[in-house]
């Protein structure tokens, strides 16, 4: 791939565009906002304005609903030899262009499992797709030289290919991203009239499951009219669930042993199904999950402390697998949880002791 021209330069469109453009690729940019344009283009994501001649590859980087109608001019003008879009839904755009006459033989559609809770061109980075899933659901009439240039975009931004189909996709993303999102914001939103004094007890679980409450609303609204019908099905199953909690919670206040009993019961399934379906995510380089020993430091909140506590595990010759850290309310101090290897928890508990490190259980 020598030329692409990127129609949207959000944040999936301008990160596309510096990770071909940081590999020698001549990337060219178009957005219905200029100022979006503009910025992209002084990031180094590529030239602003439609290309002279086709390129190689059109990458259609826009909100679901308007894929249909972006590729379709895009289609006309004969902008490329190949396109392919970036939405997180693929079934419904693909069935608008079907819709719409269009020749499908020279488009695929595509989707970067990989973002952000901020949004345009400056949330942008050229890595946001390293080690990521991109998964591509070509049809049967699908050009190969379509799909191999879909195939050298992932390389490109060192994504990991999947291919998948359409609607599977569709069901797929309905489960493991957007319905997360809503019951993320469903939880946020308890928050929006809570006594400060509750608020202020916040510790890491709401941080957990609220983080990506943080989102556009406007971006979400997008994606989830996109894909209605996967996402209410999968919030009927955990409907049943809440409902089933309820009742089993209502159970355990009753003075009758049996309902406490029961109660108990179903608030233990649910709880013992979710450390189930938790153990299924893959874990570090999507291998199968392993289970970490956790080592918590103490540290001050001034710069250099955390370089501190990594160069000190370093120097113990033990690798942090993953990292947490837990702000204390009220101090200028926090929590850093290092996710080690079970037997090399005591080497490193031991070297952080020894240079001076206070431990918490």
């Amino acid at each position: 791939m020598r030329t692409a021209l990127v129609i949207g330069t959000g944040l999936v469109g301008t990160s596309a565009a510096l990770a071909l453009s940081a590999r020698g690729v001549d990337v060219h940019l178009t957005d219905h906002d200029d100022s979006a344009v503009r910025t992209a283009a002084a990031l180094g994501a590529g030239t602003a304005g439609v290309p002279q001649a086709p390129v190689d590859l059109v990458i259609v980087a826009v909100p679901p609903a308007h894929v249909a109608p972006a590729l379709a001019d895009a289609l006309a003008q004969r902008l490329g030899r190949a396109y392919l879009d970036v939405a997180s839904v693929k079934g419904g755009p693909r069935r608008d262009l079907e819709a719409l006459g269009c020749d499908l033989s020279a488009y695929i559609g595509t989707h970067p499992m990989a973002g952000r809770e901020r949004s345009g061109p400056l949330a942008a980075t050229a890595d946001l797709f390293e080690g990521r899933p991109w998964v591509l659901t070509p049809t049967p009439d699908t050009d190969t030289e379509v799909l191999n240039l879909a195939l050298e975009l992932v390389a490109l931004c060192r994504a990991v290919p999947v291919v998948m189909d359409a609607d599977a996709h569709d069901r797929a993303v309905a489960l493991v991203s957007h319905t997360p999102q809503l019951v993320s914001s469903m939880v946020a939103a308890r928050l929006e009239h809570a006594d400060d004094s509750a608020v202020r007890l916040c510790g890491q679980g709401i941080l957990d499951v609220t983080r990506i409450a943080g989102s556009g609303p406007a971006m979400w609204m997008d994606i989830l009219a996109a894909n209605p019908g996967p996402v209410a099905d999968v919030l009927t199953d955990i409907a049943a669930d809440l409902a089933g909690a309820v009742a089993a919670l209502r159970a355990l206040e009753s003075g009758d042993e049996d309902k406490r009993r029961g109660g108990a019961a179903g608030i233990e399934d649910i709880l013992r199904r979710g450390n189930t379906g938790r153990a299924k995510v893959p874990g570090k380089h999507g291998a199968a999950p392993k289970p970490y020993e956790i080592v918590a430091v103490l540290i001050g909140d001034q710069p250099g402390e955390l370089a501190r506590v990594f160069a000190d595990a370093g120097a113990a010759g033990v690798n942090i697998e993953d990292v947490r850290i837990e702000h204390s309310t009220g101090q200028q101090a926090g929590l850093v949880q290092l996710m080690v290897e079970p037997r090399s928890a005591p080497t490193l508990a031991a070297a952080l002791r020894e240079r001076g490190w206070a431990l918490r259980k």
